[in-house]
């Protein structure tokens, strides 16, 4: 069945089905393309009759995945320009003051694809479930130094689209003043960043990060390198202007070539030890303005203070990037002990860690680990586990709650060597596992994923949007109570002191 919503710009026709009401691709910024090419986001334009939302907008400029024959990764890929969307999924367009949640993806920086989230079950549940692109990779992240007037589009775009949520939920029935932003990965990260930025204040009052938290950013002047690096391959001046020239599909062979030389540069200090480490040349950069300093350090300030807060990791979070990149059985205890000029992301040198200390501490901590497993262990905490807790320890003393997790079943793929992987998640906060591998991490899922944590996780992630409580202790620095969720799922207190400990002193 049809259904009608009027929008601040003008009325979406959607559909109705099973008690939900699905509104695809809807413009919450003009098209990123001709002037507005490299700009920050403009607002869309108005139209006249209703406009058919009943399929999905188009995506930001980004690689393409390819095919994928793990079924872990799903894209629906849809070409265009319009690719500033958002989709909305409500359960009653004429109701009111229903919680709305908000989904950033994740994607590495490069990638953002909303349409392969689906909503439907928060709908179903009483939340407005609503997903958002936003411009990813050089497009979201190009940096050209303290002249640069649009740093950190990417960010700008998802302000944009909270600013939409803002001014038109309430048509499809949610509450403006009880938004809750979710994200994971790079959205989690995206998630944090926002908790510190002055230009988001208001425009949320829950947030939840999953495997991602306030403290993946990049200096200015390392930014501005790389962003000098992209204007001498393409043969440009280095200014904004003169990339924005460059057709899509050249800035972003561009674009690969850099990620590519960052990934074996023998030379960290040419990139810095932040961009080096992350592997992710273009995202979020302190430019003094958008994101005034390092997110972390203004939550420890206070920043974030009003807003409700649920973090958490997943137990192997690093895991898939190990196995999948082959490193699992190649990594040896030489490179893990090795200096980073030699073995880059290989070497505990490469995340801070004294290996002659942190090589024996990992070591005790798996017994019987190989190389490989103390490479994913090292990368977890320093991708996720340590920024988490971090964010948990510095947003605890606010007024406002705090609240841990971690995701600890494993999945049954790749022989078990995935464990509880990145993005493995997904499908039971979502509470989608019935669609398999139409969704991110469906092919992880095996044969018979646990409905029943699946039901755990979606009615903790549902509450958390209603109340603000997601139904276990909140976090503190006395208790640091931790849900941990499996099969059979329990309260954990302090499960990362042994991590705390070891990092100490390592940002």
């Amino acid at each position: 069945m049809d259904t009608i919503v009027a929008t601040r710009n003008g009325r979406v026709r959607g559909t109705t089905d099973d008690g939900v009401s699905v509104f695809l691709g809807i413009p919450y910024a003009a098209p990123p393309f001709g002037a507005n090419r490299l700009r920050p986001p403009q607002p869309p334009a108005s139209w006249t009759g209703v406009r058919d939302a009943t399929v999905l907008g188009p995506e930001p400029p980004q690689p393409q995945f390819g095919p994928d024959p793990t079924g872990l990764l799903y894209d629906p890929a849809v070409p265009g320009e319009e690719c500033l969307n958002l989709n909305v999924h409500t359960p009653d367009p004429g109701a009111s003051g229903l919680p709305v949640m908000v989904w950033s993806p994740g994607g590495s920086f490069q990638f953002s694809s909303g349409g392969s989230y689906d909503g439907s079950r928060f709908a179903r549940d009483g939340v407005v479930c609503v997903t958002i692109n936003w411009r990813t990779g050089a497009d979201g992240f190009l940096y050209l130094g303290e002249d640069d007037d649009g740093a950190n589009l990417g960010l700008l775009d998802q302000i944009a689209a909270l600013t939409w949520v803002r001014d038109n939920i309430a048509a499809f029935g949610g509450d403006p003043d009880r938004v809750t932003v979710f994200g994971e990965s790079a959205g989690a990260m995206c998630i944090g960043i926002l908790l510190s930025m002055p230009r988001a204040e208001g425009l949320f009052r829950r947030a939840v990060l999953q495997s991602g938290a306030a403290h993946h950013v990049i200096p200015a002047d390392a930014a501005t390198r790389i962003g000098a690096r992209l204007a001498e391959v393409l043969g440009v001046p280095p200014t904004r202007a003169a990339i924005a020239e460059v057709p899509v599909e050249r800035l972003l062979e561009a674009q690969a070539r850099i990620n590519a030389e960052v990934l074996t540069s023998p030379d960290p200090a040419r990139w810095s030890a932040e961009v080096v480490a992350s592997t992710m040349p273009f995202h979020p950069v302190i430019d003094g303005e958008v994101v005034p300093a390092v997110p972390i350090d203004r939550i420890v300030a206070g920043a974030g203070a009003d807003v409700d807060v649920l973090v958490g990791t997943n137990s192997d979070d690093w895991r898939m990037f190990v196995v999948l990149g082959g490193l699992m059985d190649s990594v040896t205890d030489e490179a893990l002990a090795g200096p980073v000029e030699v073995y880059g992301s290989q070497s505990m040198a490469a995340f801070g860690l004294p290996a002659e200390s942190a090589l024996p501490a990992y070591r005790a901590a798996h017994p019987g680990g190989t190389a490989g497993d103390l490479l994913a262990a090292v990368e977890t905490d320093w991708w996720v586990r340590l920024p988490a807790v971090r964010l948990a320890d510095a947003h605890a003393p606010s007024p406002a709650g705090t609240f841990m997790y971690e995701f600890a079943w494993p999945s049954p793929a790749f022989g078990g060597q995935l464990g509880a992987c990145h993005a493995l998640e997904i499908p039971f906060v979502f509470d989608t596992l019935d669609r398999g591998r139409e969704q991110m991490l469906g092919g992880a899922l095996g044969e018979d994923p646990p409905q029943q944590l699946a039901d755990a996780m979606h009615a903790a992630w549902v509450a958390f949007a209603r109340d603000g409580d997601p139904g276990w202790p909140r976090y503190d620095l006395a208790r640091r109570a931790t849900m941990r969720f499996d099969v059979t799922s329990s309260v954990i207190d302090d499960p990362y002191a042994r991590e705390r400990d070891l990092w100490a002193g390592v940002r």
